[in-house]
């Protein structure tokens, strides 16, 4: 089996999976609890927060669990707009967010806010000005991705960053969950307010996130309970599924350091081979672009037949977000970068991990090749 959707999700570490096993046998008590099994999961708990803080280089005051990227952003956006609503109602984005950002902005507008969609260059790139542009007295919150799911676009957060610095009353949302682990990013030095990130994009386990939150800063929170995460997140700690994510963080980001040029090598291999096909359109940009993320159609089929045909192979691909994969929509990334929506139906992702290896993708290019003439044929 050749695994190419580790955007869609990443094969758990051996050694993430051994923390939570070793952690939901030996160390199963509540945190919250005043005797001694709840005493040592409360310090398993602070263990994971201060080494994730510490591979993030914030403090472990400004880490909050979460169960993930959807809740970490709605936490992060709707807990933002809720809390600081008297300062303001108008919220800037843009155009190819994730949909757990974009259907929380949606909820937003029901509730009276004002939501600005700020559009992409044909390479899925916001640009500074329009962002500045967008802004107003009104405006509290400007949330944008690191790098995005489907094409893999680098977003110029450091000169958002800089640019928002200039208005105190805006706070500065990073949706990294696809960037953690692949591209470098300093919260504190980019000026980012609110960071999410989700465990099993870095091959922790599914049902565990964190949400970086800068010092100073409070939001509403949009659970109700017992008080836990500093009341913002209320909700018995996965203790056992932090630990595990605490471990899979600081391994991915040694393979980063390591293997980072490695990965970038393979995925120009990728597009190499995958602009020599006839009918291939690539529309993962050359610049500003992630080293795991290729995008790209074929024109006359339609992706799903694709994604199978390659499976009949045993090799894994996707068609847009896994959230969207099963909509049969064009992407609303693509749509929004101006590719022509049949082109935009049949688009394939392609996203890398760092064990990946040369050979997966040579195998990978040649089963392209293959579905393609096969597919050609049956068409004809």
């Amino acid at each position: 089996m050749i695994y190419f959707d580790n955007s869609a999700t990443t094969k758990p570490y051996k050694e993430a999976l051994a923390s939570f096993n070793k952690v939901s046998t030996d160390f199963y008590g509540n945190p919250s609890s005043l005797h001694r099994l709840g005493g040592q999961a409360e310090q398993l708990l602070l263990q994971a927060r201060e080494q994730i803080a510490k591979l993030l280089n914030v403090q472990k005051g400004e880490v909050y669990f979460t169960s993930g990227g959807t809740e970490g952003n709605n936490l992060a956006i709707k807990g933002t707009a809720l809390k600081y609503r008297d300062r303001g109602r108008h919220i800037i984005s843009t155009a190819i967010e994730h949909p757990s950002v974009r259907e929380s902005m949606e909820q937003l507008k029901e509730l009276g806010f004002r939501i600005t969609y700020v559009p992409v260059n044909k390479h899925g790139i916001v640009s500074i000005h329009d962002i500045e542009k967008a802004i107003t007295d009104d405006t509290i919150l400007v949330s944008v991705m690191h790098v995005n799911n489907e094409i893999g676009s680098i977003q110029p957060i450091k000169e958002i960053g800089q640019l928002l610095k200039r208005y105190t009353k805006i706070l500065f949302h990073v949706d990294d969950v696809q960037g953690i682990g692949k591209v470098p990013l300093h919260l504190h030095d980019n000026h980012i307010d609110l960071c999410t990130i989700s465990g099993h994009k870095f091959h922790g386990l599914k049902g565990t996130g964190a949400l970086f939150m800068r010092q100073g800063i409070t939001i509403t929170p949009l659970f109700s309970g017992g008080g836990q995460e500093w009341k913002h997140r209320s909700g018995t700690e996965n203790v056992a599924g932090m630990v595990a994510m605490a471990k899979a963080l600081r391994l991915t980001l040694d393979k980063q350091e390591i293997n980072q040029n490695r990965m970038a090598e393979i995925k120009d291999f990728i597009r190499t081979k995958l602009e020599m096909i006839e009918g291939v359109q690539i529309h993962s940009p050359h610049l500003q672009s992630a080293p795991h993320i290729i995008n790209f159609s074929i024109k006359g089929f339609k992706a799903e037949v694709f994604v199978h045909a390659l499976e009949e192979k045993e090799i894994y691909v996707s068609t847009t977000s896994a959230c969207s994969s099963k909509t049969q929509k064009a992407s609303s990334t693509l749509l929004a970068m101006g590719v022509p929506e049949d082109e935009a139906l049949s688009s394939i992702r392609i996203s890398l991990a760092y064990d990946n290896t040369l050979d997966e993708a040579k195998k990978l290019v040649e089963e392209i090749k293959e579905a393609v003439i096969r597919l050609r044929k049956v068409m004809n």
